[in-house]
C-alpha cells in the first residue's frame, strides 16, 4: 500500500493479517479489550501505522506483534505473515505457557481404555476396597 493512500483501520488490518477469520470477529475482539496498543485498549476505528506494537489475545495465546506493512485486503497466508513480526519475547512466552498447559493435561489419557485396560482398572479399584 502506498503512503498517499488511506491507512487501514485496525479491524481491517487484523482481518487482512489473518488474526481473525472475519472482520466482525476482529471488531468484537477489539471491543472486548483483547487488542491493546501501548498498554491501552484500542478502538475499532484506530488507523494502523508501520511500527505500531499490538498485544493480541486469542484464547490462551497472547501475541505481541510489530506492524511491518499495511494492507486492507485479505490475501494468502504467506502474504499475511509479511504484514507483521511477532516479538521474540512473545514467542518464548507462548511456547512456555503451551508447555505448562500440556504438562497439566497428563491426567487425561489420549484414548479410551480398551477391554484389557478396563479390567486392570477394575482390578486396581477392587483391591482398595
Amino acid at each position: 500500500m502506498s503512503e498517499d493512500q488511506e491507512r487501514p483501520r485496525i479491524d481491517k488490518w487484523l482481518w487482512a493479517a489473518r488474526f481473525f477469520k472475519t472482520r466482525a470477529q476482529a471488531k468484537a475482539a477489539i471491543e472486548g479489550g483483547k487488542v491493546v496498543s501501548d498498554g491501552q485498549r484500542v478502538k475499532v476505528g484506530k488507523e494502523v501505522r508501520v511500527g505500531m506494537v499490538f498485544t493480541i489475545r486469542q484464547g490462551f495465546d497472547v501475541k505481541t506483534v510489530v506492524v511491518k506493512a499495511l494492507s486492507s485486503v485479505r490475501g494468502a497466508a504467506t502474504v499475511a505473515q509479511q504484514l507483521y513480526e511477532e516479538t521474540a519475547e512473545s514467542i518464548a512466552e507462548r511456547t512456555r505457557l503451551a508447555l505448562e498447559r500440556s504438562t497439566q493435561n497428563l491426567a487425561h489419557p489420549d484414548h479410551r481404555p480398551d477391554k484389557k485396560e478396563r479390567r486392570q482398572i477394575h482390578k486396581f479399584k477392587d483391591g482398595w476396597q
